[in-house]
């Protein structure tokens, strides 16, 4: 007999049956061990393996949004489209909101037929799928970009923020070639809970505001620039040895990441 069958635990049921523990379940699990109506061999048998589902090319990891509070996110680079199908639609088979980073224009094309109420942004190349709405924030993040070169970078910065449950002020194309955009911008920048600033070139933009906000900035160098650039690690190097307090740099055009952790600390109580 199924061990999965004696425990009257909330789950979910995947496409092939499946099932996934979540932390409800979970606690049943640990709820009967304490009671002694289940053995510990048993329930670690009913542990493992109940957190994933192996579909060949990934294994879905769906207890990622009761160890984070968000589900795991599709980074679609490398990726065939078959794959990111497969994926998805496991994913929403188990009622998870769908974010994927990186997805190219034909690999969109051939997916939303499948997915018509996929959301393509073709600038950040994220496609979002939204099956429950998140509780949105009431304080928001601002991201800023020192170019429109250094949009598509924001712009996934943003969607993610916003997919996850932030609110976002976009403000576009206020680098320090015209640092008087900047000021004009102020008001808005200073009333957020954490700025996003995203960069290329010197990334001096990113030194600038954190001299003049109170709150967390998250740099962002882009791979926009050039010869002595270097493809962003100029820029890198530059806002990891900003002299501004309060500054958090991710890696080379990864607005994915610097979305996610502003919306960390955006959310916080």
């Amino acid at each position: 007999m199924d061990l999965r069958a004696r425990i009257p635990c909330h789950t979910r049921t995947s496409i092939n049956g499946d099932k996934i523990m979540n932390k409800e379940s979970i606690k049943t699990i640990l709820s009967r061990v304490k009671e002694k109506d289940l053995s510990v061999e048993d329930a670690t048998t009913l542990l493992c393996g109940c957190s994933y589902k192996d579909i060949g090319c990934a294994k879905i990891d769906f207890q990622r949004k009761d160890r984070t509070g968000h589900p795991e996110v599709i980074f679609c680079q490398g990726k065939s489209t078959s794959q990111i199908e497969r994926i998805i639609a496991t994913m929403l088979e188990n009622e998870s909101n769908i974010l994927a980073t990186r997805v190219e224009q034909e690999v969109y094309d051939s997916l939303k037929e499948k997915f018509p109420t996929a959301r393509y942004n073709r600038m950040a190349k994220t496609l979002c799928i939204t099956l429950s709405e998140p509780e949105t924030t009431e304080s928001y993040i601002a991201i800023v970009t020192a170019g429109t070169s250094d949009l598509p970078v924001a712009e996934e910065a943003m969607e993610t923020a916003t997919m996850l449950g932030s609110r976002v002020e976009l403000i576009a194309d206020v680098g320090v070639a015209g640092i008087h955009r900047l000021f004009d911008n102020m008001d808005i920048i200073n009333g957020a809970r954490v700025v996003v600033v995203v960069a290329g070139m010197e990334g001096a933009l990113a030194s600038i505001v954190g001299g003049l906000v109170s709150v967390p900035v998250v740099a962002v160098p882009t791979s926009v620039g050039y010869g002595t650039h270097l493809g962003g690690i100029t820029t890198l190097f530059a806002m990891l040895t900003s002299c501004s307090d309060g500054i958090a740099a991710v890696n080379i055009d990864n607005g994915y990441g610097a979305g996610y952790y502003a919306h960390m600390i955006n959310s916080m109580k």
